[in-house]
């Protein structure tokens, strides 16, 4: 990925869940999924599939006549990416707000996602002082 600020519009998000879904996608059939129900023209998914590779999102490979594209990352990195850059946007050094907002949205959306951010925490929390499991 390109170490520049990363903005992803709507159907860049969209072409990029249809790529990480599918492993893989050339123009045409990321169209026939995406963007003939959305109702963009195979050239806007090209389009849209070269930005995403200009942005580093995407690796592509001519075969035959036609680009195949893969993610150059998980979603998870571009996720962390994209949050880590909100995040820096507004911390002004005051982290403690930003991880209170950020569980109060966690326990809105579905208390669970508490435990699963509390065990995410431990997880990293281990690795971070050196123990593997």
């Amino acid at each position: 990925m390109s170490c520049s600020e990363l903005k992803l519009g709507d159907l860049e998000i969209a072409v990029l869940e249809d790529i990480w879904h599918a492993g893989q996608g050339e123009a045409r059939g990321v169209h026939a999924r995406v963007g003939a129900v959305r109702g963009n023209s195979l050239q806007t998914i090209q389009s849209t599939l070269e930005r995403l590779h200009r942005k580093g999102l995407l690796a592509r490979e001519r075969v035959s006549h036609a680009f195949v594209y893969t993610p150059t990352g998980s979603r998870e990195a571009v996720l962390a990416r994209l949050i880590e850059e909100s995040l820096s946007r507004f911390s002004s050094g005051q982290e403690g707000g930003l991880m209170a907002a950020f569980a109060g949205y966690a326990s809105q959306a579905d208390p669970s996602l508490l435990d699963e951010l509390e065990a995410l925490i431990e997880h990293h929390k281990r690795r971070i002082g050196g123990d593997p499991s």
